[in-house]
């Protein structure tokens, strides 16, 4: 045996070597897509920067001059195409030639332009001759935001309230549609102080009205109509290094390494982890994309598709106070301001864990060149949750604990537009689940009042008064997510589970009632438009083509979040075009073009275009490859504890699977092994 003072560098080696292999793990959290190995191109990889490079130069090749560009994408192959490139051996797939989609303004008129990547040549160039516009680019908005500090009138608003100019910025909010004949590109500027706090949404400027033309660069309307107090910057800035003792509650930190490494595996864009396999892809528009999602069944032994295709086609945020200042804040973020484009650069260690992996995308910026978004989403294990447990306490002198840690894969995105921040997660699990959350902070919009406090309203303020001079002001938040599901397939059916309580009536039974089910296959699009919360019911995507041994249909079905309906009228402005938020469920055959619920051009759109106007065909979804559409919403009415910053409010649903196998999948998954972190000893 060695002696102690053996054992002591012994150890000291260990430590200092398990320490080491810890850092570097902590320093991988920083790590781009730039060190994952890149294999063959995947069909539904994101463009690359070279392939944004050759787009634009064949664009201008066409159109040298007056020209912007809206929206450059992957155009996404026909999906019967691609499960056949997918199906196929990896050194027999099929060439699936790369074609993108571009929306570009020539001299103010709309193209719809379809390119070919490999033979560098339009395929064809349409113009869009129909009501709506495309999403702002970033470019023109930051121009936008400058017009106002370089103007007359504004600069005089300014002085008559006696702020500093030079501690003014402003921010772009998009006109809506209320009912014009007519419409043009514009916007509203809205100014802000940023003086003593960079908080600047919640000092806000009020009582000045600007609209800027956007093919003009050129403010076309101007009114300083009242004078309302700014906000003080006492109590509202954020920064750490601001901050002043007392400080708390203290929160401890947690030591996080993996010894045996990540349990995912990153091929391109391509993930397996556990029992999953994934593809994850971005979009300027939409963001985070997951396709091709398929589990490994133990039993069955081979892989099954569960999600063909799933992201967030629009979110709408429409704002309660029907005021001149206030009554067009009806923002549609992903078909107006771009989700993908309005992503943000991840924290190493706050937005992610220290074993994250971090993926770059690219987006197109105004002149067609290619715009780097570094750390734009992470990937992570997430530990510590329960898969499954029981203690059977009911076996005489025998008590038995059983239970499993969970361990999940995340992928996350967060998405900042203007005030808020959306951060989204995908969380695959070992039991076949998808869970699926939406969580909210930054900034209320604050409308500035004269009033101090809540004994000094007179009148409806449309909000909560959150401080002083400072009105949090009501409003929704709507996120519809598009999930292309293929059960084990793709001829699928929605089915509608209602429960319902029986009386007992004929004296069998010494109870009065119970309750029981009653199951129906939906068979037109009318018959699935579904508002969730008037009748107790179960929601699924089945097979019905494919069993369990025991007779049951395969499938996964959907674990709502709380129930949150619109309020607006229908046939108000804002609500026609958000239509897509007066059902919480929709169910549509797939079709290629049915990509954005609230339409391909959304900026002062009339609701011409949207999922609403798609499901009055009436088109058969039984036996169909379908997608259903799911609306998850949240009313905030706003409260103190939202300012200055607000901290996260979550929702989130969950697909599940149901009979989808024999018996639960994860009966026999181990809890993953335990590791203490060595200890280097004291030294005298």
């Amino acid at each position: 045996m060695a002696s102690s003072t053996m054992r002591t560098p012994i150890l000291m080696l260990f430590s200092l070597l398990a320490l080491f292999l810890f850092s570097l793990n902590v320093a991988s959290s920083g790590s781009s897509s730039s060190n994952i190995r890149t294999p063959l191109q995947h069909p539904l990889d994101p463009l690359t920067k070279e392939e944004i490079t050759l787009i634009r130069t064949i664009v201008l090749n066409k159109h040298p001059k007056n020209i912007t560009f809206h929206y450059v994408g992957l155009d996404d192959p026909d999906k019967p195409t691609l499960l056949k490139w997918a199906s196929s051996s990896l050194h027999f797939k099929p060439h699936i030639p790369r074609q993108a989609f571009v929306i570009a303004m020539v001299n103010s008129v709309t193209h719809e332009l379809l390119i070919s990547l490999e033979t560098k040549q339009i395929l064809s160039d349409n113009i869009h001759s129909g009501v709506g516009f495309p999403t702002l680019t970033v470019d023109e908005q930051t121009e936008a935001i400058m017009l106002p500090l370089k103007y007359g009138p504004f600069i005089e608003s300014v002085k008559k309230r006696g702020l500093n100019l030079s501690e003014v910025v402003c921010s772009v909010f998009t006109v809506g549609w209320y009912g014009e004949t007519k419409s043009e590109r514009k916007v509203r500027v809205e100014c802000f102080m940023k003086e003593e706090t960079v908080n600047i949404y919640v000092r806000p400027i009020n009582g000045i009205a600007i609209v800027v033309h956007l093919e003009k660069m050129a403010i076309i309307e101007y009114h300083d109509r009242n004078i309302e107090p700014v906000p003080t910057a006492e109590n509202t800035e954020y920064r750490a290094e601001y901050q002043k003792p007392p400080f708390g509650p203290k929160l401890h930190g947690l030591a996080s390494f993996q010894p045996e490494g990540p349990g995912f595996k990153i091929n391109g864009h391509t993930i397996s982890w556990a029992n999953w396999n994934l593809h994850v892809g971005y979009d300027a528009r939409a963001g985070v994309i997951i396709s091709m999602a398929s589990i490994y069944d133990l039993e069955k032994h081979k892989a099954r598709r569960v999600l063909y295709r799933g992201y967030i086609s629009e979110l709408f945020v429409p704002y309660q106070d029907p005021s001149d200042e206030w009554y067009y804040k009806t923002f549609f973020d992903a078909g107006e301001f771009g989700f993908g484009q309005s992503m943000v650069s991840m924290e190493p260690l706050h937005d992610c864990p220290p074993h994250a992996q971090f993926f770059d995308s690219y987006f197109a910026a105004r002149d067609g060149s290619p715009s780097l978004l570094e750390n734009a989403f992470c990937v992570f294990e997430q530990h510590g949750n329960i898969m499954w447990r029981h203690t059977e306490a009911g076996i005489p002198d025998q008590t038995i604990r059983e239970a499993r840690t969970e361990v999940s894969l995340v992928v996350r995105m967060v998405v900042t537009v203007g005030n808020y921040d959306n951060v989204v997660d995908w969380e695959f699990k070992p039991s076949g689940s998808i869970k699926l959350q939406i969580s909210l902070s930054g900034m209320l919009e604050i409308k500035a009042v004269d009033i101090k406090h809540k004994d000094e309203i007179k009148e409806e303020q449309h909000g909560t008064l959150v401080s002083g001079n400072s009105v949090g002001v009501y409003h929704d938040h709507f996120y519809i997510y598009h999930l292309d599901l293929d059960i084990d397939g793709e001829e699928n059916s929605f089915v509608k589970t209602g429960l319902k309580a029986v009386r007992v009536t004929d004296g069998s039974s010494k109870r009065k009632s119970y309750w029981t089910t009653e199951s129906q296959t939906l068979k037109k699009e009318s018959e699935a438009k579904i508002k969730l919360g008037q009748s107790p019911s179960e929601l699924a995507v089945v097979n019905p083509n494919k069993n369990t041994s025991i007779g049951n249909h395969v499938g996964y079905r959907l674990l709502p979040a709380s129930v949150t309906h619109p309020i607006l009228y229908e046939d108000d402005y804002p609500q026609v075009r958000g239509a897509f938020t007066n059902y919480d469920v929709w169910v549509t055959p797939y079709s290629r073009n049915e990509k954005w619920a609230g339409g391909l051009y959304v900026d002062q759109s009339r609701g011409q275009d949207t999922l609403a106007i798609w499901t009055k065909q009436n088109r058969n979804i039984e036996n169909k490859d379908i997608v259903m559409w799911y609306v998850v919403g949240i009313h905030h009415v706003p409260c103190q504890e939202d300012f200055p910053i607000m901290p996260l409010l979550s929702t989130g649903f969950e697909l599940r699977p149901t009979n989808f196998f024999e018996r639960n999948p994860v009966l026999k998954t181990l809890s993953p092994k335990t590791f203490k972190m060595p200890v280097c000893p004291k030294q005298n």
